[in-house]
């Protein structure tokens, strides 16, 4: 009877401990997830926002987990901005790269002027409308075009201030490809 007891206490010990390296690895990586720091340098998880598109849907930063990002700071009265859309519209027709492009409205003359600008330059990308300037403070924007290239972790890999060409985004892009 008292090796019973002794193997029935043994297997609960046993079971104890297998139970506990178990779950204490689960929460050890939710934690680990949980703890990622948040900021807008390279290997930070870039900050979450939701904004509004020119069609009128809200769309979250969050909601493009699982795919890589190039969100874009932009206006339609920045020169360079004016010059670097057009390879942003090649990148998103070329690759699976999802692109989304903040424009600054609170220094826009019009709306309209933004509508124009999609328009005149064929634009097939998200707009969103930083109404309120939001994402502007969020991430600090003191100049446009700044862009961040973002992971399917919501991990920010590269980022820009000033105009890039589509030979930079394409290798970038394909950096972040390469290492998912």
């Amino acid at each position: 009877m008292k090796r019973i007891i002794i193997c029935v206490v043994l297997l609960g010990m046993l079971g104890y401990a297998v139970f506990s390296f178990i779950t204490d690895g689960e929460n050890e990586a939710r934690n680990q997830e949980e703890q990622q720091e948040f900021g807008l340098e390279v290997g930070k998880v870039a900050p979450d926002f939701e904004l509004q598109t020119m069609k009128g849907e809200f769309v979250q930063l969050s909601d493009y987990r699982d795919e890589i990002v190039m969100l874009n700071f932009w206006a339609t009265w920045c020169v360079p901005c004016q010059r670097e859309m057009p390879d942003l519209e090649k990148l998103y027709q070329n690759t699976d790269i999802k692109i989304l492009a903040v424009n600054l409205i609170e220094t826009e003359t019009k709306y309209d002027d933004i509508l124009n600008f999609a328009e005149d330059n064929s634009l097939t990308f998200p707009i969103l409308l930083d109404n309120g300037e939001q994402a502007t403070d969020l991430y600090h924007i003191l100049s446009v075009p700044t862009t961040y290239l973002i992971d399917e972790k919501g991990v920010i890999q590269y980022r820009a201030f000033g105009q890039i060409d589509y030979d930079t985004m394409l290798k970038e892009y394909k950096k972040v490809k390469g290492s998912s």
